[in-house]
This record gives structure tokens, C-alpha cells and sequence, in this order.
């Protein structure tokens, strides 16, 4: 009986610890594509101390690209570099995503509202979804190894 007991209580542990670890699936490095879907730069998700959830460029894939700056970007951002921009910040959890933040897109200087999700049938996939009122786009970009 002590052991079935001691089974079950393992089993639900083993369950809550699952259920914890897979909404830390959204964190690491994932690979950002184009329209054509080419990899264009690798996004590192991580959280700061406080709980916010952010995204910054940590690579960009074409070598040649590398020291662009942002030029079109307004504030403390104009004219930074693009690798190494934190392009994404204020995402709280909500649910099962990530929302509340903005996403700078850093071609056009752009500032959009942004959620993120791990797809429900592939944790290898995160949903990024940028968007102005009812208007919106959502990207799927992949986890880099």
C-alpha cells in the first residue's frame, strides 16, 4: 500500500513538474524567417528578473547584414545595431501564450502589439503574432538547436 502511495504521489509530482516545464517551451532561441521563408536572424526569448518576457536578435544569418543598423527605429533604438536589438519586450503569461508586449519590426521601424505561443502540435514551433487593432500577421518561426 506505502508503495502505491508513494507512486502516486510521484506521478502527480512528475505531472505538476511537466505542466511547469512546458511554459518555459517559449524560451531559448528561435529561427526568424522571411516572406520566402529563408532564416534571416535567430531571436533568443528570455525572461528578465521581474517576469517580462523578451526577444533579442542574437544573430543574423547573412553575414553581410550584420552591421546594419536600425535606422528607421524612433527613440533609443535609432541607429543601433540590429544584431544584439531587443526587438521584442513586455510580454506577461496569459494562459497558454505570452501577451501585452511589442514587437518592432526593424526594417520599417514599426512598433506592433505581439503575442506568442508554442503550437499545441509541434513545441518546436512558436507563433508570433504582430498586430494594429483587427489587423494582424502571425509568424511561425522555428526552434534553433
Amino acid at each position: 500500500m506505502k508503495r502505491y502511495i508513494l507512486f502516486s504521489v510521484l506521478f502527480i509530482a512528475c505531472g505538476a513538474l511537466n505542466d511547469a516545464c512546458a511554459q518555459d517551451d517559449i524560451f531559448g532561441k528561435w529561427k526568424c524567417t522571411n516572406d520566402e521563408g529563408k532564416v534571416n536572424s535567430i531571436v533568443k526569448i528570455f525572461q528578465k528578473d521581474d517576469g517580462e518576457v523578451c526577444g533579442k536578435v542574437v544573430r543574423i544569418t547573412k553575414e553581410e547584414d550584420r552591421d546594419k543598423i536600425c535606422t528607421e527605429c524612433k527613440g533609443d533604438l535609432k541607429n543601433k545595431p540590429i544584431e544584439g536589438l531587443q526587438l521584442m519586450h513586455g510580454l506577461r503569461k496569459d494562459g497558454n501564450e505570452y501577451s501585452g508586449g511589442e514587437i518592432i519590426h526593424p526594417k520599417s521601424g514599426k512598433v506592433y502589439k505581439v503575442k506568442i505561443w508554442v503550437d499545441e502540435d509541434n513545441p518546436d514551433m512558436l507563433k508570433v503574432r504582430g498586430y494594429v487593432a483587427f489587423f494582424y500577421k502571425t509568424m511561425t518561426w522555428e526552434r534553433a538547436e
